[in-house]
């Protein structure tokens, strides 16, 4: 259960904002990816726009300044304006002290445990409890935002049993998401399938929503699967939501 300070966000936990994990298809829309709802109900929810962008790698300052400026065409495109647009990463970890002066954060996509090691050092779960703005994260920045969070493997030798696949996240959400499922669904790492031979045996008594490019978990006061979705459970996957759709999980 959350602390009694903790106050209710609004959470959209994407796979992609914008394009397909490893695709290359001309997109058919200008801005964010409008599919299965996700600028519709962001309307419902935007204020002024001053967004803060938090960094997968906090040594990725290149990087995250793209993503960063990206965002901001992005939310242009999808008539959402946009007030001020700030980095957080390991050149301004002091803009975690100052959230109260943002209604959207925004937390990068990137290596799962790389990110959570970053926000565990600027104690962005403990900032988080008073935050009552938007949260949207892509893909790892989506499964950050668990309490348990699930680290899927994603790199050579993840699979391995020195690699820790459950990680302290930032307590916002109990839903795992599992993204890029289109994409990823037949990965082979060190000789294994990673759905078949690692999450799914990891998923005895817990619950893992894997999900497309498109679709989106949000979270208001429930928890809504937005587009096409699958649970993984007790070592069974099992299509529980289809584009167009949407279902409380």
């Amino acid at each position: 259960m959350p602390p009694r300070s903790f106050v209710m966000k609004t959470l959209y936990l994407t796979s992609s904002h914008v394009g397909e994990y490893r695709g290359n298809a001309p997109l058919s829309y200008r801005g964010l990816n409008p599919a299965n709802g996700l600028v519709e109900e962001l309307k419902k929810d935007w204020r002024e726009g001053n967004c803060l962008v938090f960094a997968s790698d906090p040594d990725a300052h290149r990087l995250t300044d793209e993503v960063a400026s990206e965002l901001k065409e992005l939310l242009l495109a999808s008539a959402l304006p946009v007030g001020k647009m700030d980095v957080c990463d390991g050149r301004r970890e002091e803009l975690s002290d100052c959230l109260a002066e943002y209604d959207f954060l925004f937390l990068c996509g990137g290596h799962v445990p790389t990110q959570i090691k970053f926000f565990h050092k600027i104690r962005l779960k403990q900032k988080l409890e008073r935050y009552d703005g938007i949260i949207m994260g892509v893909s790892a920045g989506s499964m950050s935002q668990a309490r348990r969070v699930y680290a899927q493997p994603e790199e050579e030798g993840e699979t391995e049993e020195w690699y820790e696949r459950w990680l302290e996240g930032l307590a916002l959400t109990e839903c795992n998401l599992l993204p890029h499922y289109q994409a990823v669904k037949n990965d082979v790492l060190d000789g294994k399938r990673v759905f078949e031979d690692v999450t799914y045996p990891d998923s005895f008594g817990e619950k893992f929503y894997a999900v497309p490019d498109g679709s989106f978990i949000l979270q208001r006061e429930k928890a809504v699967l937005c587009g096409e979705g699958y649970l993984i459970s007790d070592g069974v996957i099992k299509k529980i939501c289809k584009n167009g759709q949407k279902i409380e999980i």
